[in-house]
C-alpha cells in the first residue's frame, strides 16, 4: 500500500480539482466516472488519494503531536510568556486566534480529505461495476465512509458546529458556502452511516495490508469513540466563552458504544499479547501486526511523511545537521507534565516506556532533563534497530506509523460504556466489563503484582458506578499518555476544567514551595524528589532496561524518594528548579503555561478562580479567518474569539 501513497494519481488529480479552500467550490469540475471506477484496481488507486490526507504534517504528520496536543495532566508544553504570541498559535495554552497559520491548513487538510471521501464514495456507488455482493467494493467503501468519519470527528471535537457535506463539490452547483451543522447531527449521521457500512467490510486479517487499511473491527471502534463523543460532554457557545453540556438522550448513545465495542472485542481478532513497550518498539521498526493491540495505523512513509519519532522522544542533539550515530537528531517537543511520571503505580511497566527523563547532546551522552516537563518516550527515534535507523542526518519523515487507535482503546470504552448503561458493572454485561478493563490492566503489571494490582485492584474499583468511573479516568490516562487521547477524554467527561485548575495550581504551589511559600495543598509535595541522583553509564545491551542497545544510559539512584546521600558515584541534578529568586516569584513557565484558562503572575485571575465552582476549558479552536471571510460573513466565531 505505502508505494502507492508516494504518488497521488492522475486519476486524482482530475478527479478532485477544487481550488485550495474547499469553500471555493469549481462548479464545473468534472471527472470521468465510468474510467476512474471502471474497475477495482483503479478504484484503489483512487482510494489512496483519501489515506494521503491523514499523512499530511497539517493533520497527523505533525501537528496532532505539536499545535493541537492541549495542556492537561499528560501533555503538557510550558510557556513563558504573559501575552499571546503575535502568530496566534499558542492553542496549547488555550491562547489561540483565529488568524493563526496552523489552524487554516489544519482546517483545509481535513475538508481536503472530506472532499476526496466525498468524491470516492459517490462515484464508486454510481459505478456500473458496483455490486453490494462484492465484498472488495463494499470493503473499499466501507473505508471511504470511516476515513470521512474520522476527518469529521476531528473538526466536530476541535471546532464543535462545523460545515457539513456529503456530497462532492462539483454537485453543490451554486452553493459555494456549505452551512454549518449542529455536532450531534452530524455524528449522529456518521454514526448511522457506519453502522449500515460495518456489514460489508472485512476484517484485517483478511486485508492484505492489515492495520494500514481501515477493517471492520476500526469501523467498530470508531461507532464506539464517536457514540462517547456523542453522547459525551462539550462546549457549546452559550454565554461569553461558553457552556459545558450534554444532550439528553446521550444514554442512547453509550448503548451503541457499548454494542459495537462489544462487536469488536468478540469478533477475536485482536489481543493485547505482545508486551506493552513493544508496541510502540514495533512501530519505529516499522513491524506491523495485525492480530494485536494496534486497530488502525496511520501508514507514514519512510523519509517521506509523519513526524512520529522525530516530535516524539527524547531529544538528541547534532552537529552541523549530523549526529555521530545513525539515528539522526529529535526534536522532542511533544512533551509531557512533570508531574505524570509520579501518577504511576511503582511497579507499572509503562512508566518508563512513555515517560523519558534524558536526552542527548550533539556528542551522543546522556544529559538528564531539567525542564518544566518530561518527554514523550513513545516512539523514539533511539528504539529502532540500527539497521533500520534513518542516517545521521535524518530529522523527520520518519515513516514511522501512528496507532490512530488501539484494541486497549476498544476495551476500555466498551468498559465504561457498560458502566454508565447499567450504573454499575454488576448488571448483564459486569463480568465482561470487568474483565475488559482487566485485559489492560494486566498487561501493565509484572505476574508477582497481579493478585493485588490487577485483581483487588478491580474487585475495589467494581464496587459503584463512581469508583469504577473513576478507575477507568486514571487507567486511561496511564495507558495512553503522549498519544494526545487526554484532553479529549476530558472534554467529554467534563473534567477538562477542574484538571487544569489542578494542575497548574499543583505546578504554582511546588515552585512557590522553593520560595518558602507553603501555601494550602503544599503537604502532598513534601516528599517530592527535589534532587535527583543519577550517573552515566554503558549501554546494558538489554532491550528490557532500554531499547536501544548502543548509546549510553542514565541510571537514577531511587528516583522515588529523595536520598540525601546517595554516595560519591552519583551526580546531581535538581529538579523543580522552577522559582526565579529575582523576582521572588515563580518563573513564567509556572505562572502561563495555562494562560488563556487561568494564570498567575502581576495580572493573574487565578485566585478569583471558584474550585467548586469552575468556568469551562475554551479547547474549541476558532474558525479560520480565510474560511469566515471567504463564506462572506455565514460563518461566524463564539467562544470570546475576536
Amino acid at each position: 500500500m505505502r508505494k502507492y501513497f508516494i504518488i497521488l494519481s492522475t486519476i486524482l488529480i482530475a478527479l478532485a480539482s477544487c481550488k485550495k479552500d474547499y469553500l471555493q467550490v469549481s462548479s464545473d469540475s468534472k471527472y470521468e466516472g465510468d474510467y476512474v471506477f471502471g474497475n477495482k484496481e483503479e478504484i484503489n488507486r483512487v482510494l489512496t488519494a483519501v489515506y494521503a490526507s491523514l499523512m499530511s504534517s497539517d493533520t497527523y504528520g505533525n501537528a496532532y503531536f505539536s499545535t493541537f496536543a492541549l495542556n492537561n495532566d499528560v501533555e503538557f508544553t510550558a510557556f513563558a510568556g504573559e501575552l499571546p504570541s503575535v502568530n496566534g498559535e499558542d492553542f496549547r495554552a488555550f491562547d489561540g486566534a483565529a488568524h493563526a497559520g496552523p489552524v487554516l491548513r489544519f482546517w483545509n487538510k481535513e475538508y481536503e480529505g472530506i472532499e476526496r471521501a466525498n468524491i470516492f464514495i459517490d462515484g464508486i456507488q454510481n459505478s456500473a461495476v458496483f455490486n453490494k455482493d462484492d465484498k472488495d467494493l463494499t470493503q473499499m467503501l466501507g473505508e471511504a465512509k470511516v476515513l470521512r468519519a474520522m476527518f469529521y470527528h476531528d473538526l466536530v471535537v476541535m471546532f464543535g458546529d462545523v460545515p457539513f457535506n456529503t456530497e462532492p463539490s462539483m454537485k453543490l452547483g451554486s452553493s459555494l458556502v456549505i452551512p454549518i451543522k449542529d455536532r450531534n447531527e452530524i455524528l449522529s449521521f456518521l454514526i448511522q452511516d457506519l453502522r449500515d457500512a460495518a456489514s460489508g467490510m472485512k476484517y484485517a486479517n483478511q486485508l492484505s495490508h492489515g492495520i494500514e487499511r481501515v477493517s471492520k473491527e476500526f469501523c467498530y471502534g470508531m461507532i464506539a469513540r464517536m457514540s462517547l463523543t456523542r453522547g459525551g460532554y462539550a462546549l457549546y457557545p452559550e454565554g461569553g466563552r461558553g457552556t459545558m453540556k450534554r444532550m439528553t438522550d446521550y444514554k442512547d448513545y453509550y448503548r451503541i458504544a457499548m454494542q459495537y465495542a462489544d462487536s469488536a472485542i468478540s469478533s477475536n481478532t485482536h489481543m493485547l499479547n505482545k508486551a506493552y513497550r513493544n508496541v510502540f518498539i514495533d512501530e519505529v521498526n516499522n513491524i506491523v501486526t495485525s492480530n494485536d493491540d494496534p486497530i488502525f495505523e496511520i501508514p507514514f512513509l519512510r523519509l517521506s511523511s509523519g513526524n512520529v519519532g522525530y516530535v516524539t522522544g527524547g531529544a538528541v542533539g547534532s552537529t552541523d545537521n549530523l549526529t555521530n550515530h545513525v539515528w539522526g537528531a529529535v526534536n522532542g517537543g511533544m512533551r509531557l507534565n512533570a508531574f505524570y511520571h509520579y501518577s504511576f503505580d511503582r511497579n507499572d511497566v509503562r512508566k518508563d516506556y512513555t515517560v523519558g527523563m534524558w536526552n542527548y547532546d550533539a556528542a551522543g551522552q546522556p544529559q538528564v532533563l531539567v525542564d518544566y516537563t518530561m518527554y514523550n518516550n513513545k516512539w523514539s527515534k533511539l528504539w529502532s534497530d540500527p539497521s533500520r535507523a534513518l542516517g545521521n542526518s535524518s530529522t523527520g519523515s520518519t515513516g514511522i506509523n501512528f496507532p490512530y487507535m488501539r484494541y486497549a482503546d476498544i476495551l476500555l470504552m466498551f468498559a465504561e460504556a457498560v458502566n454508565e448503561v447499567e450504573e454499575g458493572v454488576n448488571g448483564p454485561n459486569g463480568a465482561k466489563a470487568k474483565a475488559a478493563f482487566k485485559q489492560v490492566r494486566q498487561r501493565a503489571f509484572p505476574a508477582a503484582d497481579q493478585p493485588t494490582k490487577v485483581d483487588a485492584y478491580i474487585a475495589t474499583a467494581a464496587s459503584s458506578k463512581e469508583s469504577f468511573f473513576d478507575a477507568i479516568v486514571q487507567e486511561r490516562k496511564w495507558e495512553f499518555g503522549g498519544e494526545n487521547i487526554r484532553w479529549k477524554d476530558l472534554v467529554r467527561w467534563n473534567l477538562y476544567s477542574k484538571v487544569v485548575y489542578d494542575s497548574f495550581k499543583e505546578y504554582l504551589i511546588v515552585a512557590s514551595m522553593a520560595g518558602g511559600d507553603f501555601m494550602e495543598g503544599s503537604d502532598k509535595y513534601q516528599t517530592l524528589p527535589i534532587n535527583k541522583f543519577y550517573k552515566r553509564e554503558a549501554n546494558p545491551n538489554n532491550k528490557d532496561i532500554f531499547p536501544n542497545t548502543s548509546l549510553p544510559i542514565i541510571k537514577f539512584y531511587n528516583p522515588w524518594e529523595a536520598v540525601l546521600n546517595p554516595g560519591t558515584d552519583w551526580l546531581t541534578a535538581t529538579f523543580y528548579d522552577w522559582y526565579n529568586v529575582d523576582t521572588s516569584m515563580p518563573r513564567n513557565q509556572i505562572l502561563y503555561s495555562f494562560r488563556g484558562y487561568i494564570k498567575g503572575g502581576p495580572t493573574g485571575n487565578w485566585e478569583s478562580f471558584d474550585a467548586n465552582n469552575l468556568p469551562p476549558v475554551r479547547y474549541i479552536l476558532p474558525i479560520p479567518s480565510q474560511a469566515i471571510q471567504l463564506s462572506n460573513g455565514v460563518y461566524k466565531n463564539n467562544y470570546g474569539y475576536n
